[in-house]
């Protein structure tokens, strides 16, 4: 059967067979741990229980990781959905893994010639003097939607009570 512990043995595979570099290999390793610890035992036992359950797994793991962006456990999910396909092409049968042709990307130079040519142009640069006015944007969430407050920087202590004043009557 297809046990979640081979998930790990296939990531270590793939790296000394270079289809996977060594910091993807890592984030793969880091996005099976963070699911791990939310799978029951028969998940364990079988990867494809885990693919085909994943949005039940998914939702305990954003429970269990309330200190971590939905953005980031998004990124977790799909991390484990790509080593668990990459898992069923080619480490089942481990001879498939010499036919894996792995995607190269291009490295984009960080400075293009057009940006050569620009760069003498200090002028445009210059141009722009515009102040910068220092605040603090409170958003607060309710069932009837959100407020946000927007309070100067150099908010005098009369103006900070009247505005608490005005929070402690909506109690």
């Amino acid at each position: 059967m297809e046990n979640f512990n081979n998930l790990y043995d296939f990531i270590d595979l793939a790296k000394i067979n270079r289809k996977y570099p060594e910091n993807t290999a890592n984030n793969l390793r880091s996005a099976l741990k963070i699911f791990e610890k939310e799978l029951n035992a028969d998940e364990l036992k079988s990867v494809s229980m885990i693919a085909s359950s994943i949005e039940e797994i998914f939702r305990g793991v954003v429970m269990a990781n309330k200190n971590k962006s939905i953005i980031s456990l998004n990124t977790y999910k799909a991390r484990l959905l790509k080593v668990i396909n990459d898992y069923k092409k080619y480490g089942i049968e481990p001879g498939k893994m010499q036919n894996w042709n792995i995607k190269i990307k291009k490295s984009t130079p960080l400075l293009i010639k057009k940006d050569k040519t620009d760069k003498g142009n200090k002028d445009i640069s210059n141009s722009i003097c515009a102040t910068v006015n220092n605040i603090h944007k409170i958003e607060l969430s309710f069932e009837s939607g959100i407020a946000t407050i927007v309070i100067p920087q150099d908010i005098s202590p009369q103006e900070a009570k009247k505005i608490k004043d005005i929070i402690d009557s909506l109690i």
